[in-house]
Parts: C-alpha cells; sequence; structure tokens
C-alpha cells in the first residue's frame, strides 16, 4: 500500500533527530576542551595562574550545574527541537565572545558556552527516550558519546597546531564551523517538522508523526512525579546515580584540563606533541563509547562495568607510577570515561518511567554532579602550584577513581533491580 505523505514523513523525523543528535554532539564538549592544548600559552600571555587558568574549563562545568533548573525550564516552554537550536546557537555565541581581548572575554565567552551547553545536555537524553525504541537506547546513547569524545579529539589534536599557524585566539574561534554545520542541520529539521505540523492536524496525523509533534510529548512535564509514586529525590537510584556521575566527571575534566601540561612537564614534550598524546584520552574514547554496548550485548552485563571500573584504574594509578607510559594509560583509560558516560545514561534512561521523569532525573544528576565536577580542574591546578608537581594531583585522582568505582558498581545494580 502506498504511504501518505505524512506517514513518509513521519519515519524520515526519527534518522533526521538521530542524525542531528550526532552532528550536535560535536559542539557539545568540544568547545570547553579546545583551551587546553594551549592552556599554558594563554596563562603567559595573559599572565593568569594556574588556578584561574584552570576556570577556562571550570565555568561552563559550573554553569551545567547552576543553570540545569533553568535548561529543563527552557525545554518545557520552548520544545526539544528548538531548546537543542537554541544550544547550538549559544555555543556559537560564546565561541565568538571567547574570541575577543582579554581574560574577561574569555571567561565570559566559557560561561556563555557552558549555559548553551547545559541544555543540550538536558534535553539530549529527553530526545533519546523520547524518539528512539528501548531495544536501541544503548546504542544511540553510546554514538551520542563517541561523537561528544570525536569533538574533543578534533579540537584536542588540532588546536595547538592551528594556534602556531594563526594564533591561540583565532585557533579556538575556527571551531564555530563545527557549531555552524549543527546550527544549520537543527534550522532545518525544525521547519521541516512544522511543516509536517501546519499540514495536518492533530487528528489526521499517523501515530508516529503525532507523537513526535505532540507537545505533550516534546515539552514536559518535566519534573512530576506520579500520584503513590515514590519521588525521584527519594529513590536511591537517583542518589548513586547522581555520586557515579560526579565522580566521572570530576576526574574527566580534571584530567582534561591539565593532561597536555602533564605531558608537557612529565615527559618534556612541546605544545603539539604533548596536546597530540593528550587528545588519545579523546579518541580512544570513540572506540570506547561503541564497545560498551557490544559488552552489554554479548556478554554477562557485569562485565561492561567490571571493564570500566578496570580501565580509570588502569589509568589513575598508571598515570601516577609510570607517567613515561602515559600514551599507553590514556589509550586504556578513555574506555572507561566514554563508558562510564553511556552505562550511567543507559541506566537513568531505563529507571524512568516516561520522558518527562527522564528530563527531570537528567537535570537533577547533571545538576550535582556537573556542581562537584566543576572543583576538579581548579583543584587539579591549585595542588599542582602548591606542591610544585603532578605527584600529589594525581594521588587524590587516584583515590577518587577507587570511590567512584565502588559508586558505579551499586548504582548500575540498583538500576537493574529497579528496572527488572
Amino acid at each position: 500500500m502506498t504511504s501518505s505523505p505524512a506517514s513518509a514523513a513521519g519515519r524520515s523525523i526519527p534518522f533526521l533527530v538521530v542524525a542531528g543528535v550526532l552532528v550536535a554532539a560535536l559542539s557539545l564538549r568540544g568547545p570547553i576542551v579546545a583551551p587546553t592544548p594551549v592552556l599554558r600559552d594563554i596563562s603567559i600571555d595573559l599572565g593568569l595562574s594556574s588556578a584561574a587558568a584552570g576556570l577556562l574549563t571550570t565555568a561552563p562545568v559550573l554553569m551545567f550545574a547552576l543553570l540545569t533548573p533553568v535548561a529543563a525550564l527552557v525545554i518545557r516552554r520552548a520544545g526539544a527541537e528548538l531548546a537543542l537550536l537554541m544550544s547550538l546557537s549559544g555555543v556559537l555565541l560564546g565561541t565568538v565572545i571567547r574570541a575577543l581581548p582579554g581574560f574577561g572575554s574569555m571567561l565570559a565567552g566559557m560561561v556563555v558556552i557552558g549555559a548553551a551547553i547545559t541544555i543540550g545536555n538536558v534535553v539530549v537524553p529527553v530526545i533519546i527516550r523520547r524518539d528512539v525504541p528501548p531495544e536501541r537506547v544503548g546504542f544511540v546513547t553510546a554514538a551520542y558519546t563517541a561523537m561528544l569524545n570525536a569533538g574533543s579529539l578534533v579540537t584536542s589534536l588540532l588546536t595547538a597546531p592551528l594556534a602556531s599557524a594563526i594564533g591561540w585566539s583565532a585557533a579556538l574561534l575556527a571551531w564555530s564551523l563545527l557549531t555552524i554545520g549543527g546550527v544549520v542541520l537543527w534550522s532545518v529539521h525544525l521547519a521541516r517538522s512544522r511543516g509536517v505540523a501546519d499540514r495536518f492536524s492533530g487528528d489526521e496525523l499517523p501515530g508516529a508523526v503525532q507523537e513526535d509533534l505532540d507537545p505533550t510529548v516534546m515539552t514536559g512535564p518535566l519534573p512530576v512525579a506520579r500520584p503513590r509514586e515514590r519521588s525521584l529525590l527519594r529513590r536511591p537510584v537517583t542518589w548513586l546515580l547522581v555520586g557515579a556521575f560526579a565522580g566521572q566527571t570530576t576526574m574527566y575534566y580534571g584530567l582534561s584540563t591539565w593532561l597536555p601540561t602533564i605531558a608537557a612537564d612529565e615527559l618534556s614534550l612541546d605544545r603539539a606533541t604533548s596536546g597530540a598524546i593528550a587528545s588519545l584520552y579523546q579518541g580512544c574514547a570513540i572506540a570506547g563509547a561503541l564497545l560498551v554496548p557490544l559488552l552489554t550485548r554479548f556478554t554477562p552485563r557485569v562485565v561492561p562495568i567490571l571493564v570500566i571500573a578496570a580501565s580509570w584504574l588502569v589509568l589513575t594509578i598508571g598515570l601516577l607510577v609510570a607517567p613515561e607510559l602515559l600514551w599507553v594509560w590514556l589509550s586504556i583509560g578513555a574506555i572507561g570515561h566514554a563508558g562510564g558516560f553511556v552505562v550511567i545514561f543507559t541506566a537513568l534512561v531505563g529507571v524512568a518511567r516516561d520522558a518527562g521523569e527522564a528530563g527531570a532525573l537528567s537535570a537533577l544528576v547533571q545538576g550535582i554532579g556537573y556542581a562537584v565536577g566543576a572543583l576538579g580542574a581548579p583543584a587539579l591546578g591549585a595542588l599542582h602550584e602548591a606542591t610544585g608537581g603532578w605527584t600529589i594531583p594525581l594521588t587524590a585522582i587516584m583515590v577518587l577513581s577507587i570511590a567512584y568505582c565502588v559508586v558505579l558498581f551499586a548504582a548500575i545494580a540498583t538500576s537493574w533491580r529497579v528496572a527488572r
């Protein structure tokens, strides 16, 4: 039987949404990591201390924590598609502000970038929960995580060579091209989905299209719990996921900020080479994000958690006892930070009872988790400045990785029981 135009449009919308999410992901981490390969040059040129330089990556993470409730409100009012378009537009604006002269402009640009990315952080799990079949959620979440790391890889690898050619300020501005691509794609998708809504009334829409365009599905309600069901705040799985995500973000942003500097100090490397080695942490994470769903499908479900925990321990212990093998530890550790993101957000989607609760839980986990994670980069920088070396900072990260593994095991085990 011949499909109606509406039906054909309805079937194509999920594909466009997933493609749009993956393209958007390139701009949801890369702009934060971009300054790290040239952080020492920025510090010298602007006369910054290590702790102050760490604020450039801390400011966006702090915005994640402070503005997550606002992001949930924006998503509810604007709708998922428009909210993600607003997120990308904000990233583009922040990138331009960051290129203006002076530390104040750089910091303001990073604040704008962080505020914009906050909306994307919260809305993407909602879109995945709404549009992706349950059996594909893990795979799409893994692909999204891989693209987050692909954006970080490109910026980590190429910022230093670009800076050598055109200066670090222009090099940071150049990454706006990735964001422009996402803005264009989401603008096309938003116009297309609204065109479908204009052509057909709600009663005429086929089921798939009507669900995608129904404002109650797209926009909320986010934090409302059903009668006689336990509030999110009273569910143990909520706080275990918060703890796991807080540990994950603290280690990730702390290490991502200072890895190029650690490589330069410990291995006596130049800027471009240390940035290239540090980019392994982002590049190998692409494979790590895709490995976890494969392990989940073909091995006992405890295996991915064991692999994630082991890779974090290998990374943090290896950096402390044998920094000369930095490239080995980063390659292994990348599996942990990418895989941890996948399993935490897959668990989050799995325990949510609907798209609204997925949004509320995503906002809560990310809001508190990023508030803690924002301390990672300045804390490591301050410890390094106070001790004159990296032994104490890396010891702190190792201890944190042990605690993270314990909480991650508890969080995932509890999510299995809840989803049963």
